[in-house]
């Protein structure tokens, strides 16, 4: 597997992640072509941020608690990601 989850923290606001993939995939992605590598993830994870330095090393969060505010939130793996 060539997929790293790290584990998860979190500030006030949002959870966070960080998940390492092939370094030909570092670029910013929307939720449909990050599932389409094959990353899982709970819904609600939106891919945020690119960090320059080490660009195949994908930053995700997502908001604080989000399992229990949207509780009947699913996953959408075509164009718009997020059905609530």
């Amino acid at each position: 597997d060539d997929v790293y989850y790290s584990p998860k923290y979190n500030d006030d606001l949002y959870e966070y992640r960080h998940v390492t993939v092939p370094k030909q995939i570092g670029r910013l992605l929307a939720e449909y072509e990050w599932r389409g590598f094959g990353i899982k993830q709970s819904p609600g994870w939106v891919h945020y941020m690119i960090h320059n330095p080490e660009p195949h090393i994908l930053l995700f969060r997502r908001e604080k608690d989000f399992q229990i505010k949207y509780p009947n939130a699913t996953i959408n793996t075509k164009v718009g990601g997020l059905v609530g």
